[in-house]
């Protein structure tokens, strides 16, 4: 069986008094810079788009950011917005943009030309466990449905994915069909352009299950809408406790898919100072414990270059992985 665990829980508790990154001090405010402008390389409804509004909703209400825009920009599995970032740097200093492991496996698998090493790394920021789901009215209720469904019509039990062949749903699938004793290579699967597309899809019949980021899943399990069939977390999470784990089911695999910021290369230092410092001192706040709490959120920060070494280890286990499952 496989176990693939790609984050490291750290829950940092950051205070302005432990800080000294250099950002400029302001005087009689915690706040720590004007404005943030998000950018979003996948459509709505993704986990791209709830980390950047999410995390724009934590630094805003709580006064360490005086305003944040977003902007979503689709396109190239992410990246036509990597591409707009690196060529036109020096207009985007005010910009993050939103990205995670995807930013990895595309460049391994040649999806686009760039790779994390192209731009200014800020932090990586949160986890979110990986969900197979199904709609509410699917017959399947838990794995081994769904493993039934696709041992007596393999292509017949499409599961969809809210990222390109090769890539993030995909690979997890895979991951998760393999560990179940199955040919992960046989496994038909279907893209969409970000995760609403995806979740549309399975409201609507066109796929039998969703592979997706836990917390794209929690407010429509909590509605009725779907359900959550298994959870790519050692033990149950706690915004949504009814959908057992992988484990449980008897399928060991363990996995959390990182999200973070990067920003345009040649950022100014002080620049990305004041950026990394926001973040960490947003972990302190209830206002993100709130936003972090509501989407079943692993606390993952590492700024700079503890965030490069992460990425590093990363391409490198996953890179092997890609290679084992006929990805690469």
């Amino acid at each position: 069986m496989t176990k693939l665990t790609l984050g490291r829980r750290a829950l940092m508790i950051a205070t302005a008094a432990t800080l000294s990154l250099g950002a400029p001090a302001f005087a009689g405010s915690h706040q720590v810079l004007d404005s943030i402008h998000f950018l979003i390389p996948g459509g709505a409804g993704g986990g791209w788009d709830g980390t950047a509004r999410g995390t724009g909703e934590a630094l805003t209400k709580s006064g360490l950011v005086g305003s944040a825009s977003f902007e979503n920009m689709s396109g190239g599995g992410g990246g036509k917005a990597i591409g707009y970032m690196i060529e036109n740097a020096e207009s985007q200093y005010g910009t993050l943009m939103v990205n995670s492991t995807p930013i990895v496996i595309r460049s391994l698998t040649g999806v686009f030309p760039y790779n994390f090493r192209d731009l200014t790394l800020v932090s990586g920021t949160i986890g979110d466990y990986a969900a197979m789901v199904v709609g509410k009215d699917s017959p399947i209720n838990n794995m081994a449905d769904l493993i039934a469904a696709y041992e007596s019509d393999p292509g017949g039990t499409a599961i969809g994915g809210g990222s390109v062949p090769g890539g993030m749903d995909h690979l997890v699938a895979a991951m998760v069909m393999e560990a179940a004793g199955k040919d992960a290579l046989n496994v038909k699967y279907i893209p969409y352009d970000a995760g609403g597309k995806a979740m549309a899809a399975l409201l609507s019949g066109e796929i039998a299950a969703l592979s997706t980021g836990f917390s794209e899943a929690v407010d429509l399990a909590n509605a009725g809408e779907v359900k959550i069939i298994g959870v790519t977390s050692d033990e149950r999470v706690d915004a949504f406790k009814d959908a057992q784990t992988m484990k449980e089911q008897g399928i060991d695999i363990a996995f959390v898919n990182w999200r973070g910021f990067f920003a345009a290369p040649g950022l100014p230092a002080d620049r990305l100072a004041a950026y990394q410092k926001a973040i960490d001192m947003m972990y302190a706040t209830p206002e993100w414990e709130e936003v972090r709490a509501r989407n079943g959120w692993v606390n993952i920060h590492n700024s700079g270059d503890d965030f490069r070494t992460f990425l590093e280890g990363q391409e490198k286990v996953i890179g092997d992985l890609m290679k084992k499952l006929g990805f690469l």
